[in-house]
């Protein structure tokens, strides 16, 4: 679980989106990606995100 502080500053990097933690991974309620977490750090890097496609390309 990600710390309620972190996901407050947290944003999505490919459309700056707001985030949520949602089944163990950061989801950007404005494009769809979700962003594994691994050890509790999410990992919030593009290359990494599942979801559509069309957002990885913005």
């Amino acid at each position: 679980m990600v710390d309620k502080e972190l996901l407050e500053i947290l944003a999505c990097p490919a459309c700056k989106g707001d985030v949520k933690e949602e089944n163990g991974k950061i989801v950007c309620l404005k494009c769809g990606l979700k962003y594994p977490i691994k050890d509790n750090i999410p990992i919030m890097l593009i290359d990494e995100a599942e979801g559509k496609k069309d957002a990885q390309k913005q």
